[in-house]
C-alpha cells in the first residue's frame, strides 16, 4: 500500500477514485508519564512517555487507514492527513485519512 501526504504519486496515475478511508485510535495517558509530565512541567524537556504513546496511536491510525482503504480496493492512500482532538480529560484521538485510490504505472 502507498501512501502519500500529496496529491499525486510521481510515477504513478491514478486510476479510479474509491472515497475517504481512514483509521482512528483513542488513547489515554498513564499515570506514570502523568507524574514525569508534572516534573518536566518544572525543569523542561521532552516527556518521552507521552511520545512513545502518541507514536503508537498514529502508528494504529495509520494501519487502520490502510486495512480500510484495502477493503475498498484501493492500492494507495493519497492526500493523508492527520488530526488529534480531545475526547475526555487524559483522552485524545488520533485520526489518520485521505483518498483512497488505486494507482497503476
Amino acid at each position: 500500500m502507498l501512501l502519500a501526504t500529496t496529491n499525486d504519486i510521481p510515477g504513478k496515475r491514478v486510476v479510479s477514485t474509491l472515497g475517504t478511508a481512514q483509521g482512528s485510535v483513542v488513547r489515554v495517558r498513564h499515570i506514570g508519564s502523568d507524574i514525569v509530565g508534572a516534573l518536566k512541567s518544572l525543569i523542561g524537556g521532552e516527556v518521552k512517555g507521552y511520545s512513545r504513546l502518541m507514536e503508537g496511536a498514529r502508528a494504529e491510525a495509520i494501519q487502520r487507514m490502510q486495512d480500510q482503504a484495502t477493503e475498498m480496493g484501493a492500492n494507495a492512500v493519497i492526500g493523508v492527513r492527520f488530526t488529534t482532538s480531545m475526547i475526555a480529560s487524559g483522552a485524545a484521538e488520533i485520526l489518520a485519512y485521505g483518498t483512497a485510490v488505486t494507482v497503476e504505472e
